[in-house]
């Protein structure tokens, strides 16, 4: 280990013990992540069985009887399809949303940290040494620690599927309008036309709840959803008692810490859309949207938004907006400008060989990339018959 820091595995009903350290983590990581949080390791625990769940604290010792919580990885146990049917480590903890696998680390010891709990991985012998990353950001600080820490332990990092997700980086003292230019480009007239318009068929009012106003807008944001396509196809979450449940707890855990957001934009009275968001340190993650599929005329989504990035920057905008897009999203349907890469990614721990979780990674990856060629073939053929 390295000299002064010390990881310890706890289990989820002992790290949920340690929101406030977590919290101070969080305020001074190079990358805070909402999905390590004990609040939603705990909420986790309605979906994963608690003997799964593997949480590693790095803890810096600098004076006697004194520690700091400098880094935490949030893990499960699986041996299924995704792991090839081997014994492996997934992260994040739910796979429902697209939220990051990354582990929080602190920046002023983002190497030590790193490192310990790689070190850790490797020299455990009763935890798998396959983790398994379905949205791991190939670009940034954190990235660099981990990637740096793999080098070091002689562990390696596979990356297979890779996408650009939307994100926002304000500049210290930007406003909405010379954002909004800057991210949109050529189509920043346009947009903002269709922007204007939608408020001309009535009162546009846009709402933002925190904290417990938020944990009381869930309801409606819940009915949003369900009242669409995913309501009829019984994926919403609202049609989903187990996933309703996390999703609730989950809620209920953020807004306690006021660490949950519900913005709504409203035309007359009458919801538009709804985005829910969590936050972690300076950071804010955009984690669902509901829109009112009878009105798309007015792009819901995308007026919600602008009017979003509105409000951010007309107060103190998170550092980083992770907007949760995932593969095959169509990152030009966002207003936030900024881009980041991502990636399904494997990390094997230490010298050993590629396994099972790999076969079954690329096996995916080829799959889903023949399946999109079969779809391709199939719309341009039907676009090119003769009509009747």
């Amino acid at each position: 280990m390295t000299p002064g820091i010390t990881v310890r595995r706890l289990d989820a009903a002992a790290y949920a013990e340690l929101g406030p350290a977590f919290a101070e983590l969080a305020s001074h990581a190079l990358e805070p992540n909402p999905h390590m949080a004990p609040a939603a390791v705990s909420a986790a625990t309605l979906l994963v069985p608690e003997e799964d769940i593997v949480v590693l604290c790095a803890w810096l010792s600098e004076a006697l009887d004194f520690e700091q919580l400098i880094g935490v990885w949030a893990l499960r146990r699986e041996r299924g399809w995704r792991s090839g049917f081997a014994a492996a480590l997934v992260s994040p903890l739910v796979p429902l949303y697209e939220v990051s696998s990354l582990p929080v680390i602190d920046r002023d010891h983002a190497e030590g940290a790193a490192r310990a709990l790689m070190r850790y991985l490797v020299a455990s012998s009763d935890l798998p040494h396959a983790l398994i990353l379905p949205v791991l950001p190939l670009e940034g600080l954190g990235y660099a620690a981990l990637a740096e820490a793999c080098r070091v332990t002689g562990s390696r990092i596979f990356s297979y599927e890779r996408w650009v997700r939307p994100i926002m980086v304000p500049q210290p003292g930007e406003d909405s309008d010379h954002y909004l230019r800057r991210s949109l480009g050529s189509g920043y007239k346009k947009r903002m036309q269709q922007f204007r318009a939608v408020a001309k068929q009535g009162a546009l009012t846009f709402r933002r709840s925190r904290g417990r106003a938020a944990l009381e807008a869930l309801d409606a944001f819940l009915a949003l959803e369900a009242a669409g396509w995913k309501g009829e196809a019984g994926t919403a979450i609202a049609c989903l008692p187990e996933d309703a449940a996390y999703f609730r707890r989950l809620a209920e855990l953020f807004a306690a810490t006021d660490s949950l957001q519900i913005d709504a934009l409203l035309l007359d009275g009458r919801v538009l859309a709804m985005g829910l968001l969590l936050d972690s340190g300076d950071r804010r993650h955009f984690l669902k949207i509901a829109y009112d599929e009878s009105q798309a005329r007015h792009s819901p989504g995308r007026t919600l938004t602008i009017a979003m990035l509105q409000a951010d920057l007309a107060g103190t905008p998170p550092a980083l907006l992770d907007s949760g897009a995932g593969e095959g999203v169509d990152a030009g349907a966002y207003v936030w400008g900024e881009r980041r890469t991502m990636a399904h990614a494997i990390i094997r721990t230490g010298p050993g060989r590629s396994g099972p979780p790999e076969a079954a990674a690329y096996g995916r990856m080829w799959l889903r990339r023949l399946r999109g060629l079969m779809r391709s073939r199939a719309g341009r053929a039907a676009s090119g018959r003769p009509r009747a």
